[in-house]
């Protein structure tokens, strides 16, 4: 039996799974969950030596489970990584130690950069380039502020000591050997998310590197999401290659098969994420999508993608639980949401750091609306859902758009589409069918894909079958109903000026 791993490194929870090769069958699995911090308004944080740690219990965790199914390490043949992409770290190549806690995708800490940017030369002046716009959301605004803030960066960049990457890289050069001998490696797909790469070539853009001022010799080498990655060193599956390495929402469009041009699926995580592949055609979005690259397997040509970001979706319900109390488990939020048939007038925008797709205003902040005194924990549950559906229905219409298609159907995956609440929800507003597979882990097995794919032991396209269908049970005037309650909500989020407070 050929076995292949995959490493999920998420914003919420780290986990490996273990996957019999071209095959949904898990062998074994085990997941870790990982802490955020909120040290100021707008600031998300991590530690990135316990993001390590997390890969390393999961690790220790499945070799117990393999051998007691009596099942040899030697069968596992490759292991596939995929990662939260954008998250920033800075680290020292000599001692191997952070330089400062990881700055997280969904940290706006460096909205004056962007702002300062965005003012001077225009929000889009390097779309044509990476594909995204100057925004909060990616590595090299988050770079940028470290550069001007925390001098230990610069001081080891003059010395030719820091080493910059996302999380795939930061991972990548601890697990094959750290100081020792640990490669600085990305990929195409999490390099298409820094703005440093020039979406044409797959290569560092110099032009884009002086634009934010970033020397070139800190970032790691690029290469295919599909290839060589350096083995693992030390610990209990030492000499294990790695054979694939995609950003976690490249990965679950691999997951879900959609590998052929006009396929999509939205991933609803900590955030929530919309990819349609455009194939070799690099679409540049009109609408406020992003352009980005799908995947690529080695010596072979790369397939591209229109994104649709949305900042805050399962973390809505953490924050439920954890800043308000609201509910204990996050499984609750359904079971409230259920025990009443509407909001009864009650909107929530979380814009908590600002909006994403297709908006892009980092002034934004979260809103609750249409409060009353009828108003209970249950109503504010099902807004709390409800918007997420409303987010994914702007970048669906987005996509309609830029694609010039009209989808009859969405397939789904992430952990909040265990919500059947949320799922109707989404039926409701986006007026198509909803599928969702029963296979729910197709982030770890989009990692397994290309890993597997690289050794000749996967094939890239495999729909998961066993699918779980939604469709509207409302008409097209509630929808407008609710759908321009939902923009007046959204327009009570915009404009607040958080530089004078």
């Amino acid at each position: 039996m050929n076995l292949i791993g995959a490493i999920d490194q998420g914003t919420s929870s780290t986990r490996l799974i273990v996957f019999e090769s071209g095959t949904c069958n898990v062998v074994a699995q085990h997941q870790v969950e990982v802490q955020q911090f909120f040290p100021k308004e707008g600031w998300v944080e991590q530690d990135p030596m316990e993001l390590v740690n997390s890969v390393n219990t999961c690790i220790d965790n499945v070799v117990i489970q393999l051998q007691n199914k009596n099942i040899p390490l030697s069968s596992i043949k490759g292991i596939g990584l995929t990662n939260q992409r954008e998250t920033t770290i800075v680290w020292n190549r000599l001692t191997g130690q952070p330089v400062h806690p990881a700055i997280v995708w969904c940290d706006a800490r460096n909205s004056q950069q962007v702002k300062n940017l965005s003012d001077k030369f225009g929000q889009d002046v390097l779309r044509s380039k990476c594909g995204l716009p100057i925004a909060t959301y990616f590595s090299a605004t988050k770079l940028l502020w470290l550069w001007e803030n925390v001098p230990q960066v610069k001081e080891l960049a003059d010395e030719g000591n820091l080493l910059f990457g996302t999380v795939d890289s930061w991972l990548l050069w601890n697990l094959t050997g750290a100081v020792k001998d640990g490669v600085h490696l990305t990929d195409v797909t999490n390099a298409s998310r820094t703005m440093l790469m020039n979406l044409r070539s797959l290569a560092w853009d110099q032009e884009l590197l002086d634009f934010f001022r970033i020397p070139i010799n800190i970032l790691p080498e690029i290469r295919p999401s599909s290839g060589n990655f350096g083995c693992l060193k030390g610990g209990k599956l030492d000499g294990i290659q790695i054979t694939g390495v995609v950003g976690d929402q490249q990965a679950a469009l691999l997951g879900q098969g959609c590998t052929r041009k006009g396929e999509a699926k939205s991933t609803y995580g900590t955030g929530c994420f919309m990819l349609y592949n455009t194939g070799s055609d690099l679409v540049e979005s009109t609408n406020g999508l992003l352009t980005t690259v799908a995947y690529q397997n080695q010596g072979e040509p790369p397939s591209y993608a229109l994104e649709g970001s949305v900042a805050v979706a399962g973390s809505s319900v953490r924050w439920l639980r954890d800043n308000l109390g609201i509910i204990r488990e996050s499984s609750e939020v359904s079971e409230l949401a259920a025990q009443v048939e509407k909001t009864d007038g009650v909107y929530f925008v979380p814009a908590f750091s600002g909006l994403f797709a297709p908006h892009w205003r980092s002034d934004a902040r979260g809103v609750l609306c249409g409060l009353t005194g009828h108003t209970t924990k249950q109503h504010i549950c099902r807004a709390v859902l409800e918007a997420t559906c409303f987010q994914v229905k702007e970048i669906f219409e987005a996509m309609k758009a830029d694609s010039k298609s009209d989808p009859s159907s969405l397939l789904v995956d992430g952990g909040m589409t265990a919500s059947k609440v949320l799922l109707q929800l989404q039926a409701n507003l986006l007026g198509v069918e909803v599928h969702k597979p029963a296979f729910s882990e197709v982030t770890a097995l989009g990692a397994a894909v290309a890993a597997g794919v690289y050794l000749n032991l996967w094939k890239a396209g495999q729909k998961v079958e066993d699918v779980e269908i939604y469709r509207s049970s409302i008409d097209s005037a509630e929808q407008s109903r609710k759908l321009d309650r939902w923009r007046m909500a959204l327009e009570r989020s915009l404009g607040w000026d958080l530089q004078s407070q």
